[in-house]
């Protein structure tokens, strides 16, 4: 028999998803994800890109505190080490999608720890097959498979990657490492300009380093970015290497000109990638409606529908604006109720 409804990815749009439909009785079949080193490299391994940070201080419900004894009496034996490894200054990254993965669990869902790398929505019911080769059919669908932060590609970026090195200054900026601090910026168009501006409220500067001599960004924003006494415009350059220890994680770039390839130092406190996302839709190409920027897009206002009726489409695989844990925790919602109805009127 086809399943009801098969959530494809975690984070929080995926198990959101899953913890409503699964008190919605509809019993869903989730795939988290493979462990692969493809995977480790992209930063796709399963619970999504909360996982890969550190502190969660903007999440509504976890203000800073101990949550060992919660932790210890919530999750699961294998997944203890959780416990030990706690700040009790509130809720970790990982902490918290451990935790939605539980609640997930406790109300019915089923849990594959596989990638779906093939679709066929030509015709009820939809079949998916995975990357081991497990094939399944679904009366709906809910994408969730979210998008993954573009970074240069640095091996001493990826060594201090949470450790000073962050793609999101909303998530991360206000932390107690980047208060008052120095901090470096990549980018030009308006997603850096955007993080800028944010940061400045708690940087002591904010370099925003930009390989060319102006901005990509559009004009007003570009206008916003020089107004502001917080940010210093660094142009003509591009970071070669980001410089720490592991004591103190980033405490420094190194910068290299683009004109004439000479290299300067900046000693700061944090280093913040805005150079784009690349959403995790490779494989639905030609399979579901997507924007330019190959972001799934929803077809109807304020619902979760994409393209192909009885699919549906949660967190930021859909949503290259917001980007946030609790927007895309609410799309999942969304979509886990608009597949619910959708079921329901077509009497499955």
């Amino acid at each position: 028999m086809p399943e009801k409804v098969v959530i494809v990815g975690s984070g929080p749009a995926g198990f959101t998803a899953a913890i409503y439909a699964s008190r919605a009785s509809l019993e869903p079949l989730l795939f988290e994800g493979a462990i692969t080193e493809e995977n480790r490299l992209d930063g796709t391994l399963p619970l999504g890109q909360l996982a890969l940070t550190t502190e969660v201080e903007n999440y509504p419900g976890f203000p800073a505190g101990d949550l060992s004894a919660y932790l210890k009496s919530s999750l699961p034996e294998e997944h203890q080490w959780l416990v030990d490894m706690h700040q009790k200054e509130g809720c970790s990254g990982p902490e918290l999608m451990h935790l939605m993965r539980r609640q997930a669990e406790n109300f019915g869902t089923r849990i594959v720890t596989d990638d779906i790398t093939e679709v066929d929505f030509s015709g009820q019911p939809f079949r998916l097959k995975s990357l081991s080769g497990q094939e399944v059919e679904a009366h709906a669908v809910i994408m969730a498979t979210g998008a993954k932060a573009n970074y240069l590609g640095l091996p001493s970026e990826e060594k201090f990657k949470n450790r000073g090195v962050s793609a999101c200054a909303v998530c991360d900026g206000a932390l107690p490492r980047f208060r008052n601090k120095p901090l470096v910026v990549v980018g030009g168009g308006d997603s850096a300009v955007e993080e800028s501006d944010y940061l400045s409220k708690f940087a002591s500067v904010v370099h925003l380093v930009h390989r060319r001599d102006e901005l990509r960004a559009s004009k007003i924003m570009a206008e916003r970015a020089m107004e502001n006494p917080k940010i210093d415009l660094v142009w003509n350059n591009e970071v070669e290497e980001i410089l720490g220890d592991d004591k103190n994680g980033v405490t420094g770039v190194r910068l290299k000109s683009t004109v004439d390839g000479s290299q300067s130092e900046k000693e700061v406190g944090g280093v913040f990638m805005a150079i784009g996302h690349t959403p995790n839709t490779k494989f639905l190409e030609g399979k579901l409606e997507m924007t330019t920027k190959k972001y799934l897009k929803w077809t109807v206002p304020f619902r979760t529908n994409t393209s192909v009726d009885g699919v549906f489409a949660a967190g930021d695989v859909a949503d290259d604006y917001y980007r946030q844990a609790v927007t895309a925790a609410g799309t999942g919602c969304m979509s886990a109720l608009d597949a619910e109805r959708w079921l329901a009127a077509k009497g499955l």
